[in-house]
C-alpha cells in the first residue's frame, strides 16, 4: 500500500502494479493474454425516446445514458444560475432583438452542418466528436445550428440564441460534454432600401448606439484579399459600415460585462482586484471561421493577461441566400458562456455549474446586483487522489469493422474520456496523457494517462475510487480492445 501524495493526511491508495494484478485476477487475464476484441461502443438499443419522441439508432448512435440526463436541465433558463445571469447580462445590450433560448437539442445533420456548408470530411463530423442519435440526426454542436432557419423566418431584424450543446471533449476544469453558446446576427435588406443606400443605412443604425470609453486596438483593415477577403456579393462600403456597426456593438457588451465584474473583484478585496483597478482594453484580431468573412476575434485584458472572448464577421452571402434571402446582408457573433461566466464570477471549475449544492447555488440567489455581480467563494476543496492507467493501444489491423464504423480512425482520445465520463461522472477532475512510447521491437504503441479523482461536495473512499478505476479498465478493454499494462 501506498500514501497517495494528493490526497489528504492518512488517505491511502493501492499502487498501480497491485491495480493492474486486481484487474487482471478479476477478468482472467494472464500477462500473455491479449485483452479480448471489443466492439466501437456498447450495444445501443434499437430506438430511443427523447423528449417524447422516438428515433430508430443504427451504426452512428453513440449518446451514452449520461448525455441524454443533461437534456431537461437547461442551466441557462434557470433564472439565478450564474450561466443563466451571464446570459440576460449580454442580452440586456440588445434590447430590440428578438431572443430563441428554448430551441430543441435534437437537429438534423442538414442543420448542424450542411446549412452551413461544413466540408463533407470536416472533423466535427466524426463520431469521435459528435453525439448521434443516428445517421441523420444528432444533438446539436452549436447554436449556428438554427441560423439558417432563423435566417429563413426572418422575424426580426435582429436575434440572439443562446442553448446548450454538445461534443465530445477533454477531461479537465475547461471543458464538458455539455456546455451553453450565445449566438446573435443583424440583418439588413436591400429591398427596404434603395441598394445603392445599405452602408449609409448601416451607419445611421451606427449613430444610434451608445458611446464608449475603451481603449480599442483595431490596426488592421477591414478587409485583406489573402487573410480576410471581401465577399464578392458586397461592395467595400457595405463590408466597411457593417463591420464597424458589428464591432461597436460587441464592444458595448464588453463594456457591460467586465465593467460589472470589475467592480464585483474590488469588492471581494482579493489579490486579483489589484489587477482589475486598471483600464479596460480591448483588440481586434483577424480570424478565420467558415460562416463569415471578413472575421474576427475579440480579446480583452484582463486582470494582467489578454483572454479571447469571442469570434465574430460578416456573415456569408451564400449562407442567407440558401435560407431565402439574398437581399440581406448580416453581421454576426457566437461566444461560449460557461467562459464568460468563470471569468465574471471567478468559478474555478466547470463541473460547479452542474453542481446542486445550496452552498453553490445559494451564491448567486441575488440575480445581477445593481452596479456590479458577487464573485464566487469556494466554499470546500477535498483531496485528490490520481491513478495510472497504461495500455497497449490495439493494432489497426486488428479492428476491422470496428475502426472501419468510425472513419476509420483507430484510438481516438475523445474515446477514451468518454469512458471515464460514463464510469466516474463528475467525480474526475482531469484526465492528461503523461507518457507514451513505440515499442521498437513489437512496433505497439503504449499510452499512459492520468486520472485525478476529485469529488467537488465530498471526501472520497479508496475503496470506491478503485472500483471507479477498476471499472474504466474494464471498458477501455471492451469498449476500445486496449491491452491493459
Amino acid at each position: 500500500m501506498l500514501i497517495c501524495p494528493e490526497c489528504g493526511a492518512g488517505a491511502v491508495r493501492q499502487s498501480s502494479k497491485a491495480l493492474r494484478r486486481l484487474y487482471k485476477t478479476q477478468n482472467g487475464l494472464s500477462k500473455k493474454q491479449p485483452a479480448q476484441h471489443r466492439l466501437y461502443s456498447s450495444i445501443p438499443p434499437s430506438s430511443l425516446t427523447i423528449n417524447g419522441t422516438t428515433y430508430q439508432t443504427d451504426s452512428h448512435t453513440n449518446i451514452p445514458p449520461n448525455i441524454l440526463t443533461y437534456l431537461p436541465k437547461k442551466l441557462h433558463l434557470q433564472p439565478h444560475h450564474p450561466i443563466s445571469l451571464t446570459r440576460q447580462l449580454i442580452e440586456s445590450r440588445f434590447p430590440t432583438f428578438k431572443t430563441y433560448n428554448d430551441l430543441s437539442p435534437i437537429v438534423s445533420v442538414h442543420q448542424n452542418f450542411d446549412s452551413l456548408a461544413t466540408p463533407p470530411d470536416h472533423i466535427s463530423r466524426s463520431k469521435t466528436d459528435t453525439y448521434y442519435i443516428n445517421r441523420s440526426t444528432l444533438l446539436r454542436t452549436h447554436t449556428s445550428a438554427h441560423e439558417a432557419d432563423i435566417f429563413r423566418a426572418n422575424e426580426s431584424s435582429g436575434y440572439l440564441i443562446s442553448a446548450d450543446v454538445y461534443r465530445r471533449d477533454a477531461v479537465d476544469k475547461t471543458h464538458y460534454p455539455v456546455f451553453h453558446q450565445l449566438e446573435g446576427a443583424r440583418v439588413w435588406d436591400r429591398r427596404k432600401q434603395d441598394s445603392a443606400n445599405v452602408a449609409k443605412a448601416v451607419w445611421e443604425d451606427l449613430e444610434k448606439l451608445p458611446r464608449h470609453e475603451l481603449i480599442v486596438s483595431d490596426p488592421n483593415p477591414t478587409v485583406h484579399p489573402q487573410t480576410n477577403p471581401l465577399q464578392p456579393e458586397h461592395t467595400l462600403e457595405e463590408a466597411e459600415a457593417i463591420s464597424t456597426h458589428l464591432k461597436r456593438s460587441i464592444e458595448n457588451v464588453v463594456v457591460e460585462i467586465f465593467s460589472r465584474a470589475r467592480l464585483a473583484a474590488l469588492a471581494s478585496s482579493t489579490a486579483a482586484a489589484a489587477a482589475t483597478n486598471e483600464p479596460l482594453q480591448v483588440r481586434w484580431v483577424p480570424a478565420y471561421f467558415p460562416f463569415t468573412s471578413p472575421s474576427w476575434e475579440l480579446e480583452v485584458h484582463w486582470q494582467g493577461q489578454w483572454l479571447e472572448v469571442l469570434g465574430c464577421g460578416v456573415s456569408l452571402h451564400r449562407l442567407l441566400a440558401h435560407a431565402g434571402q439574398p437581399t440581406q446582408l448580416a453581421w454576426a457573433f457566437g461566444m461560449g458562456l460557461e467562459r464568460i461566466a468563470m471569468l465574471l464570477f471567478d468559478i474555478p471549475d466547470i463541473r460547479l455549474f452542474w453542481s446542486e449544492d445550496a452552498r453553490f447555488l445559494g451564491q448567486f440567489r441575488e440575480g445581477l446586483a445593481e452596479g456590479g455581480m458577487r464573485r464566487f467563494v469556494p466554499f470546500s476543496k477535498h483531496p485528490a487522489c490520481y491513478k495510472d492507467v497504461s495500455f497497449w493501444v490495439p493494432e489497426r489491423e486488428r479492428e476491422g469493422a470496428a475502426a472501419e464504423g468510425r472513419g476509420g480512425v483507430g484510438f481516438h482520445e475523445n474515446d477514451l474520456m468518454e469512458i471515464v465520463r460514463m464510469v466516474a461522472g463528475n467525480l474526475v477532475e482531469d484526465v492528461r496523457l503523461v507518457d507514451e512510447f513505440k515499442h521498437p521491437r513489437k512496433r505497439r504503441e503504449s499510452k499512459c494517462y492520468r486520472i485525478n479523482y476529485r469529488s467537488m461536495d465530498k471526501t472520497l473512499e479508496n475503496e470506491q475510487i478503485n472500483q471507479l478505476h477498476l471499472d474504466i479498465c474494464n471498458r477501455l478493454t471492451q469498449d476500445m480492445g486496449v491491452e491493459i499494462r
